[in-house]
């Protein structure tokens, strides 16, 4: 771009001057799109009617084009998007007045509104008109590959279009170009994960969530591990591409959830942006150090851990960087985001204040530094640092910055090196908390040790600058490794130590781009040579492995010609004699400069083709790249590659005071994290000794109370010494800071880390003091750690993402043509596109294809090619689309794709077919249900006819034969009234006797009931006949057998026994009635109460429901019946006739008000159990009586006021509290959280399933939540008396569940019964972690009285000892008095008569302080 600004800033000069002399001209700015390599701009003077035409020939000429070839004149707008071909007749002045001001006298690219000459018929127009000879317009395509003409023009056009129009994504079958717009772009929110979400690649338009999805869905598919390669120029995007497919695979993979490892993946990438990116010339936020991101997941899906592993940290940077670049990111946000306080605790100064920061550049974005601040505590947080661990950091970060500011000056000697000045050496030593001396001893002095003795030498004045700024380096990359390390503690996940599960995997690469500065040394050579192999990579998969598969299956194939880097590979690293083992060479002999390195390498090398050759002044040598020739400055390269501490240095920090700068030095972390251990428990030990020997004799306490304080002091020991490290888990019921982490570090933990990550800690040999084997070199490790990332890249299926920088400048929505052609053609784009155009993505072996496609095949097809070429040719695919090789079928991706659609309709096809049978065998199944139900009915109805008749037809048989009787005996009656019964009883034979006086009982039958019987005939009464009882059944038999006739002779006695029960019936009521007495007449009156009736206890069955199945039964109960009126009242009944309100079955928010947050009738019934029943076995698992429930129940419904729960038993209170959640309309835990509950039970993790459970609790309306809150609280308080209750809270959730976490009642009763463990399982959760908390606050408060009894007991023998004259009635007073009175009240006793000069008043008075203080908090 500078020859393109020297160009224009050529052509303003010309202009200016020549629009002095001819005012009426009109300039015009021309940039040409041609192949032919021509300056980036040319102006022309031209007038006000000049068409199209002649301002093409003018250019041609200015340009030296060959005016034989046509060109074309087009009229760029980049607001609207399009390139419109200007005619030949056209004015191009007259377009140019359409423009806006700003761009009609200079028109520049960064406006938006310019020409382009262009050749004809070249693609390259973005507009969509096109007139009749011009150059036809490109239409916008999202892949590359369906571009009808495929030239380096064409695809540059293709994006060009795109990029103006936002979509900076563009597929090339599948690999993804992204193109940095250096501009955030609305379109990464949450909907579109959603929206991209198991779509195919292609369906929807391009996008990075889209390649997401595939690698994420592919995965589960074909359960193989996937790794996404992101690769690209150095400012071309590749981290905000990283952090974008990192937030849309753990939105995939949390199914709506924010766990703890999506907490800790999402604040890991800010952290390590901030240690490891810095602002560069190229890009802002520039990646120096290379991270492969291994995201773990379970079979079904959901993420179980992250590794993240480091590469090649540019050390360098840190003391020296080109003209306009920064420092890394974390010392700026720290110096300008830190609070007063923060400055004053790590001895910050201003920016410009140290030397490792005095670099060109201006603090123009000081409130973007101070958010970047706030936004680096929050990630920490989320990462689990804690607040004493981040001050660590940022001590550590200011102690390397004081470094710089070391100075030397020659002493007076001038023999040795005086380091200075003295306030920063005061301020150094302070901070990394070693001795002042020996810090400047090892700033100034080296040890060499000999065979015979150890020497002291003086460093000179650059060896001294020398080991400041290699003690500066190695303090910041063993800072960044052990962030790095602790990052990866925290994503670990425990269960990958402890079971054998296996994992899947998906790797995000996001390692440094190609670099070529003005200035390039051994970093830039790493970084380049890293770039080397992944292109290497890519082009064995894209080109060489899949034409190998070509030619293998025999299908006709033309080779695809590609840049083949693997010359420039062996250059770099091959044995013997690559660049990077000739350098470990030279740095072995110790008379070796860079000067003989350089020889060397042009010894060794010089024919070379890759190894350009150099003048022999120049200390440099140039590649041959993939991406172009870069010069390299041989200066220092054998120092970085050794770069290590000396053993002086490393020895003094590990006498530092401080156990994180230990930990930062160590060599071997598992190693120091023991000794650390070991250092803690000697020092508990030591604890324990020291507050044993200073027990004091006047203080009494117990061997209990005295256990307790030595565990505190030793408790505090461990935490203050060793580092520990956890992420925070916020609840409600602590709020408070996290004194001891739940998750703290172990050896066994560290060495699995350490472990995963054991490439990348070669390094840390080089800390070691006493190095019996030297160490390897930074270019032998680095080659180490690729081979290792290549090689675990190399074991997944790829997917790549292609990143192109749009400009150098770093502009919002500029594009580049000439910087993005240059990075398209050294990254192969053009053959990449053709290969993908041209190949054939799907491929299927035989066996696969039958299994894939089956419903497609017929019944009898098998794995011959034959059968499966029929079906592509039955479906009219073009030979030109799929191939049939020896074991495999190829097809194009869009074949594939409609073979998978045919496939998808025929699978519906069949489903409809399945279905619409399924519906046809339903109704037919409902009708004849109903036809039999019909048939049922009718012949119901028919017998219901049949028997009406049959009864009616009786009804009026029997009427007859009454009245027929009725009449007979009327009759005779009225025959024996007429006569009077003047019957000759003495000539009656006997057995007429009976019968007449039969005749008379019954005759005057009725009038006993409500008058006295009428006196018998005179004759009767005056004879007084007697007639025995069996004279009488005799004879009445003997009437009825004469009666009878002989077909009736076998019923004869079975009347007699009728009426033999009738007689006696009567008897005993005769008899009765004469023992009672004349008969009392009873009032009628009108009862007021139920008072009034007369009841009588009857045993009678009423229907009841079972209190767990909830069926209906029918039970034997106590009943009231009144003789009088019949009335029937159950015993359970009573109404008083005041209707009163339901509380059983209604809403829990109608229950509740300010008055009563929980309903009145729960807190009746938990506070009497937990007053009555806690002790109960089998609380809530036994039931009670079922009529006693009842009438409780029915108490409380009415007048709950009025109940006296004491009268009932605790099992049938407890029923009624399992009764009254079972009725609610809505459980506790709504129905519409219902599927959010078990989702989260559902989380590997049992922290994250607390955390989820917890997070849904804060959806419930206020009533239920306060409800629930009060339940489970008394179910702790239940499950806390397990011993004597034996409720655990396994029993209680198994009783609960199904009360307070129950599906609605449309769901399914089968899929219902498979949730009842995870329904139990989350009430168990709420059981257990309230328990674990009410046990804490139950530690805390005893904690809290043990001390204010100490404090209490200290005060009353300081009195004692104090006031000699005191009595103990007095002391036992004054003891009282300060156990009595309140935190407000208590004050030093009021002692006149004593004297107070002998009494440390100041110290009585703090005592008394914290002792209120006690009180307060408890």
């Amino acid at each position: 771009m500078s020859v393109s600004d020297g160009v224009v800033g050529a052509a303003s000069l010309d202009v200016d001057q020549q629009q002095q002399q001819q005012p009426q001209a009109v300039f015009l700015q021309i940039y040409p799109r041609l192949s032919q390599d021509k300056a980036a701009c040319c102006t022309l003077q031209v007038s006000p009617g000049a068409t199209a035409a002649m301002v093409i020939q003018k250019a041609g000429a200015t340009l030296g084009l060959d005016m034989t070839s046509p060109y074309a004149l087009l009229e760029v707008r980049q607001a609207e998007g399009e390139e419109r071909r200007l005619g030949d007749t056209e004015m191009p002045v007259e377009r140019v007045l359409l423009w806006p001001p700003g761009a009609r006298k200079r028109h520049p690219q960064e406006k938006g509104y310019y020409f382009i000459l262009q050749a004809q018929g070249g693609e390259g127009a973005l507009g969509s008109e096109m007139d009749g000879g011009g150059v036809p317009s490109l239409e916008e395509y999202d892949d590359l590959c369906s571009l009808s003409t495929l030239t380096e023009d064409t695809i540059l056009a293709a994006l060009r279009l795109r990029f103006y129009k936002h979509n900076i994504y563009t597929y090339a079958r599948g690999i993804l170009v992204a193109i940095n717009p250096f501009k955030f772009l609305p379109i990464y929110n949450p909907k579109y994960v959603m929206m991209y979400n198991n779509q195919p690649l292609g369906k929807l338009s391009p996008h990075i969530f889209a390649v997401a999805d595939v690698a994420y869905h592919t995965m589960l598919k074909q359960q193989e591990n996937q790794c996404v390669v992101i690769s690209g120029e150095s400012g071309s995007g590749k981290t905000q591409s990283t952090n974008f497919l990192i937030h849309c695979l753990t939105a995939l993979s949390q199914k709506g959830y924010s766990s703890g490892v999506k907490r800790t993946i999402l604040g890991a990438g800010p952290v390590l942006e901030a240690f490891g990116n810095a602002k560069t010339a190229q890009n802002n936020n520039s990646s120096r150090f290379g991270k492969f991101i291994r995201v773990n997941y379970l079979k079904s899906g959901v993420v179980r851990g992250a590794v993240v592993e480091k590469y090649l940290l540019e050390k360098c940077r840190l003391v020296f960087r080109a003209k306009n670049e920064r420092n890394y990111h974390v010392f700026y946000y720290l110096l300008v985001g830190a609070s007063k306080e923060e400055q004053r605790e790590f001895s910050l100064l201003q920016p410009e204040d140290y030397t490792y920061l005095q670099q060109y550049f201006h603090l123009e974005d000081a409130e973007d530094l101070r958010h970047e601040f706030e936004r680096l505590h929050q990630a920490m947080e989320m990462v689990g640092f804690l607040p004493s661990t981040k001050k660590q950091i940022f001590s550590m970060l200011s102690a390397i910055l004081y470094l710089g500011n070391v100075t030397y000056t020659q002493s007076e000697d001038g023999q040795a090196l005086e380091a200075g000045p003295a306030d920063v050496l005061s301020t150094l030593s302070d901070l990394l908390k070693v001795k002042q001396e020996l810090l400047v001893e090892a700033l100034t002095k080296r040890k060499q040790t000999t065979a015979n003795d150890k020497l002291v030498l003086h460093y000179t004045l650059k060896e001294a600058v020398t080991a400041r700024d290699s003690m500066a380096k190695s303090l910041y990359s063993s800072l960044f490794d052990w962030i790095v390390l602790h990052i990866n503690h925290a994503l670990l996940n425990r269960r990958d130590m402890e079971e054998a599960v296996s994992c899947l995997s998906i790797g995000i690469l996001d390692i440094f781009g190609f670099e070529d500065f003005q200035t390039n040394s051994f970093e830039q050579f790493c970084i380049n040579y890293a770039n080397e192999k992944l292109q290497y990579y890519f082009n064995q998969h894209i080109f060489k492995l899949e034409q190998k598969e070509y030619q293998a299956e025999g299908i006709s194939w033309s080779t695809i010609d590609y840049t083949d880097n693997l010359g420039c590979i062996h250059l770099i690293s091959q044995k013997p004699t690559g660049l990077f083992h000739l350098l470990d060479e030279e740095s072995n002999l110790p008379q070796a400069t860079d000067d003989t390195l350089l020889n060397k390498f042009k010894q060794q090398h010089q024919d070379n083709p890759y190894f350009v050759p150099t003048t022999v002044m120049l200390p440099a040598f140039v590649i041959q790249h993939f991406a172009g020739k870069v010069k390299y400055q041989i200066k220092d390269f054998r120092k970085k590659n050794t770069d290590h501490m000396r053993p002086d240095i490393v020895a003094l920090l590990r006498s530092s005071e401080r156990a994180f700068m230990r930990q930062l030095i160590g060599s071997d972390p598992v190693a120091v994290f023991r000794w650390g251990i070991l250092r803690a428990t000697i020092r508990i030990i030591a604890a324990f000794n020291e507050a044993g020997s200073r027990r004091a004799p006047t203080l009494s306490l117990s061997s209990h109370e005295y256990i307790i304080i030595v565990i505190h002091l030793a408790c505090k020991i461990q935490v203050t010494t060793i580092s520990v490290f956890s992420p925070h888990r916020k609840s409600k019921a602590s709020k408070h800071k996290q004194l001891i982490p739940t998750n703290l570090m172990n050896s066994r933990s560290l060495k699995h880390i350490v472990g995963l990550t054991l490439h990348d800690r070669a390094s840390r040999s080089l800390l070691h003091p006493h190095q019996r084997k030297k160490p390897p070199s930074i270019s032998a490790q680095f080659q180490a750690s690729l081979n290792k990332l290549l090689e675990t890249v190399g074991k997944a299926e790829p997917f790549f993402i292609r990143c192109i920088r749009s400009n150098a400048e770093k502009k919002e929505m500029l594009f580049d043509n000439a910087l993005v052609q240059q990075q398209l053609r050294y990254t192969g784009m053009l053959e990449t596109v053709r290969i993908q155009k041209s190949g054939y993505n799907a491929k299927f072996t035989f066996t696969e294809f039958l299994e894939q496609f089956k419903v497609l095949l017929p019944k009898e097809a098998t794995t011959a090619p034959e059968d499966i070429a029929n079906l592509l040719q039955k479906m009219g695919l073009g030979q030109s689309t799929y191939q049939i090789g020896k074991t495999k079928v190829f097809l194009k991706e869009r074949e594939k794709q409609h073979l998978q659609d045919t496939l998808n309709k025929e699978v519906m096809r069949h489903i409809v077919i399945l279905q619409r049978w399924f519906r046809a065998c339903l109704s037919r199944s409902h009708f004849l249900y109903k036809k039999d139900a019909a048939i049922r009915i009718q012949r119901c109805w028919r017998a219901f006819r049949a028997d009406t008749r049959c009864r009616a037809a009786t009804v009026i048989q029997a009427a007859w034969r009454g009245s027929q009787k009725r009449k007979d005996y009327l009759r005779k009656r009225n025959r024996c009234l007429e006569t009077g019964f003047k019957i000759d009883w003495c000539s009656l034979p006997e057995t007429d006797v009976k019968i007449w006086v039969v005749l008379y009982c019954t005759s005057n039958h009725r009038h006993t009931l409500h008058e006295p019987c009428p006196p018998l005939p005179y004759v009767l009464s005056k004879q007084k006949p007697h007639i025995s009882y069996k004279g009488l059944m005799k004879g009445y038999q003997n009437r009825v057998s004469s009666l009878a006739e002989a077909k009736q002779q076998t019923e004869v006695q079975s009347v007699v026994n009728l009426f033999q029960s009738v007689l006696d019936g009567f008897i005993r009521g005769e008899i009765k009635r004469a023992e009672a007495g004349p008969v009392k007449v009873v009032l009628n009156r009108v009862r007021q109460t139920p008072l009034d009736h007369m009841f009588s206890t009857y045993q009678v069955n009423i229907m009841q429901s079972c209190d767990l199945c909830g069926s209906f039964i029918w039970g034997m109960e106590k009943a009231y019946m009144c003789s009088g009126d019949l009335l029937f009242t159950p015993i359970s009944y009573w109404d008083d006739g005041v209707p009163g309100h339901l509380h059983f079955g209604v809403q829990v928010c109608v229950l509740t008000s300010k008055t009563y947050p929980i309903p009145m009738v729960v807190q009746m019934m938990l506070e009497h159990v937990e007053m009555n029943g806690l002790y109960t076995e089998g609380i809530y698992r036994k039931s009670g009586s079922a009529c006693h429930a009842r009438e409780l129940h029915q108490l409380l419904e009415t007048n709950p006021e009025r109940a006296t729960l004491e009268k009932y038993s605790i099992h049938t209170v407890t029923g009624l509290v399992k009764r009254w959640l079972r009725e609610l309309p809505e459980p506790l835990l709504t129905f519409s959280l219902y599927n959010d509950f078990l989702h989260a039970v559902e989380l590997p993790e049992q922290s994250e399933q607390l955390r989820a459970v917890y997070q849904k609790l804060d959806d419930l309306p206020p009533s239920n939540f306060n409800t629930l809150e009060r339940l489970v609280f008394h179910l702790v308080r239940v499950a806390k008396e397990e011993e004597h209750n034996r409720m655990s809270a396994n029993s209680l959730a198994i009783v609960f569940a199904p009360c307070i976490l129950r599906s609605p009642d449309t769901t399914d009763p089968f899929l219902s019964m498979k949730d009842i463990s995870k329904t139990t399982t989350c009430v168990e959760i709420l059981i257990l972690e309230q328990f674990r908390r009410y046990n804490e606050k139950m530690q805390e408060i005893t904690e809290l009285e043990f001390a204010e009894a100490l404090a209490v007991n200290k005060l009353m023998l300081k009195r004692q000892n104090t006031v000699i004259v005191l009595s103990g009635i007095l002391t036992h007073t004054i003891y009282l008095q300060i156990l009595e009175k309140s935190s407000s009240e208590l004050d030093v006793p009021q002692m006149d008569d004593l004297n107070r000069s002998d009494i440390d008043m100041e110290s009585e008075r703090t005592l008394i302080e914290r002792i209120k203080s006690i009180k307060e908090e408890k």
